[in-house]
C-alpha cells in the first residue's frame, strides 16, 4: 500500500504539472502577460498553497516553530535542490528584470525576515508588515507585466506548437485547467508525503529526519514538479521565476499571515537563526552572482546547488543521529 501511494503521488504530480505548465504559459498568451510574470505570481502563488496551509495551521495550533521553520526549509529546498536540478535539465535563462528587482527582494525579504526573528518571534505588526509588501509585489509585479508587443519569451513560446494557445480558447477555460493542474499537484504531493513518512517508519527512521527530509521537501514538492517540467519543456521563464516568487511568498505571505492568527507570536527556535536562517540567505545571496554571469543559470552551477542541498541534508541527518554537537 505503501509504495501505491509514493507511485500514486509521482503519476498525479506529473499529470497536474503538465497541466499546470502547459495552461499557464497559454494563459500568459491570451492575456498579454509575459510567462516570468505568471510564473512569478500565479504559478508561484499555487505550487506554495502547501507550505502556506501547513504553516498557518501550526500557528493556529500554537507551534509557530513550525511554521517559519517550514518556511526556511522550503527556501532552502527551493534554491538549492528546486533551481539546481531545473538547471541542470536545461540551462536556465534569466529575465534581466528579474535580476534588478525580484532576486535582490528575495535578499531584502531574507535579511528583514532575519531582523525579525532576531528577538525570539516575529510579532503581528511585523508580520502585517510583510502580508502588506507581498501584496505590493504583486500588484507592482502585474502592473509591470502587461506589454502590447510580445516579448522574446513569447515568441519562443509561440514557436513551440505544442504549447500555442488554440485561438478560440477562452481565458476562463485556461483557468480552470490551470487551477486543474494545481490542485492534481498539492493532491500528488499529499500522498507522495504520506507514503514516504509511512516507508520511512518502516525502516525506523525518526520522526525529525522525516520532518527535516521528506515532510519538507513534500510541501516544495509542488515547485519541483512544475520547475523541472517547465524547464523540460522549455518555458524556462516560468521555471526560475516559480523559485523566486514562490520564495518571495513564503517570507512575505506565509510568514505574514501566518503571524496574523493564533494567539502567539510566531516564535522563532535559536537554532534556525543561528544555522538555517543564515543558510537560506546564503541561498538568496549566491543566486545573484551566478544568474547574472551571462544572464543564464548553466548546467554546472545547478549541480553546485544541488551538490549545497545534499551536503545540508546530509549534516542534518548526521547531526540528528548525534554525531556532531549541537550548534
Amino acid at each position: 500500500m505503501t509504495y501505491l501511494l509514493i507511485l500514486a503521488g509521482i503519476a498525479i504530480l506529473l499529470t497536474g504539472g503538465e497541466l499546470l505548465v502547459r495552461n499557464a504559459s497559454r494563459l500568459s498568451l491570451s492575456l498579454g502577460v509575459t510567462p516570468l510574470v505568471v510564473g512569478l505570481t500565479v504559478v508561484a502563488l499555487g505550487t506554495s498553497a502547501p507550505e502556506m496551509m501547513t504553516s498557518v495551521y501550526s500557528q493556529w495550533i500554537g507551534q509557530g516553530s513550525v511554521a517559519i521553520g517550514n518556511v526556511i526549509g522550503s527556501n532552502i529546498f527551493n534554491v538549492f535542490a528546486i533551481l539546481g536540478l531545473s538547471a541542470v535539465v536545461a540551462p536556465l535563462a534569466v529575465d534581466t528584470n528579474l535580476l534588478r528587482f525580484d532576486v535582490p527582494l528575495v535578499v531584502v525579504a531574507s535579511f528583514a525576515v532575519l531582523g525579525f526573528a532576531y528577538s525570539g518571534t516575529i510579532g503581528r505588526w511585523e508580520a502585517a508588515m510583510l502580508a502588506v509588501g507581498l501584496f505590493v509585489y504583486l500588484f507592482w509585479s502585474i502592473k509591470n507585466g502587461k506589454s502590447g508587443q510580445a516579448p522574446p519569451v513569447v515568441e519562443e513560446l509561440q514557436s513551440a506548437s505544442e504549447v500555442v494557445a488554440p485561438r478560440s480558447r477562452h481565458w476562463a477555460v485556461l483557468v480552470l485547467l490551470t487551477l486543474v493542474g494545481l490542485a492534481l499537484i498539492i493532491l500528488g504531493g499529499r500522498l507522495f508525503v504520506s507514503g514516504a513518512v509511512d516507508l520511512a517508519r518502516t525502516f525506523d527512521v525518526s520522526e525529525s529526519v522525516i520532518g527535516l527530509t521528506i515532510v519538507a521537501a513534500g510541501t516544495s514538492m509542488p515547485e519541483l514538479v512544475t520547475s523541472m517540467l517547465a524547464s523540460y519543456r522549455g518555458h524556462r521563464e516560468i521555471a526560475v521565476g516559480n523559485v523566486v516568487g514562490s520564495n518571495l511568498f513564503n517570507l512575505l505571505g506565509v510568514l505574514g499571515i501566518s503571524g496574523l492568527v493564533g494567539a502567539e507570536p510566531l516564535a522563532v527556535e535559536e537554532k534556525l537563526l543561528t544555522f538555517d536562517l543564515p543558510i537560506m540567505i546564503i541561498g538568496a545571496l549566491i543566486c545573484l552572482p551566478m544568474m547574472a554571469s551571462g544572464g543564464r543559470l548553466e548546467r554546472w552551477e545547478g549541480a553546485v546547488l544541488f551538490a549545497g542541498f545534499l551536503t545540508y541534508v546530509t549534516y542534518l541527518v548526521v547531526k540528528e543521529a548525534g554525531f556532531i554537537a549541537a550548534v
